[in-house]
């Protein structure tokens, strides 16, 4: 079976994060459900890991927080994207947080309905690096 591998990092200080990791984390949820139900039929398993970015971490890199990977590929690259930032709230504190754009528009909470479209460009690429090898294009 093959895997696509979601992992999230975001900031967690005092075992609080930003609204808008929290907003992502239910987004996320709800696209690895998804995920899950479209990718069994192709054997593919969704594997879904969860990073804490701790405060001090954030302060050298705040965009390094609510950052998704799938398959070791930033999801701003599944999907033609490209990252931003923009003042968040007081756990932040004076740091902008990640954004990423989209098709000309610009999230700060990632939504489920970007993560599910950037999982199935991954896992369309597990499925056609393997659907034809020894396929000779012969039908015989």
């Amino acid at each position: 079976m093959k895997t696509l591998r979601v992992r999230w990092k975001r900031l967690v200080h005092n075992n609080q994060t930003c609204p808008r990791c929290e907003s992502t984390g239910e987004e996320l949820e709800k696209a690895i459900s998804i995920l899950k139900e479209i990718t069994a039929p192709l054997g593919i398993q969704v594997v879904l890991e969860k990073d804490e970015l701790p405060i001090e971490a954030f302060h050298e890199n705040p965009l390094e927080s609510n950052r998704i990977w799938i398959n070791g590929r930033g999801i701003e690259e599944w999907l033609g994207g490209k990252v931003g930032s923009s003042p968040c709230c007081d756990v932040c504190g004076p740091h902008n947080c990640r954004t990423i754009q989209v098709d000309g528009k610009t999230y700060e909470t990632i939504t489920s309905d970007i993560i599910v479209k950037a999982g199935i460009i991954a896992a369309l690429s597990l499925t056609s690096k393997s659907c034809c090898v020894g396929d000779t294009g012969d039908q015989g």
